[in-house]
């Protein structure tokens, strides 16, 4: 496994992520988006498991700020140049990847790992 948690560290999910994998002694990385862009191919890859309208947190205050809920604006391109506009954690393992907290997903990662 090839972890990377995309997240913030305010960000309860992205703390509990991080726990859920530091428990079962998992390696990862983390990437404060605080701090550090997702680059384009990062994104294609995610966008390989999600879709790019559920990577967007309409509920985010850069989101409501930038008045996105009333304009026509290329989403890859908010995201890339906006990171706290992704929704997080994104969990991301290879080409499979999640938003959220979603550890029964995660759970069945590692089993497949194990095979």
């Amino acid at each position: 496994m090839n972890l990377q948690i995309f997240g913030t560290k305010k960000c309860k999910d992205s703390k509990k992520a991080q726990l859920f994998f530091q428990e079962r002694r998992i390696p990862f990385q983390f990437i404060n988006l605080q701090e550090k862009e997702m680059s384009k191919g990062e994104l294609r890859s995610i966008l390989g498991s999600v879709s790019l309208d559920d990577l967007i947190d309409t509920e985010s205050k850069v989101y409501e700020d930038k008045n996105l809920k009333y304009m026509l604006y290329d989403k890859e391109e908010a995201l890339l140049t906006n990171p706290l506009l992704f929704k997080t954690p994104i969990v991301r393992d290879g080409k499979k990847a999640t938003i959220g907290f979603v550890p029964d997903v995660w759970k069945q990662w590692l089993n497949d790992s194990k095979k």
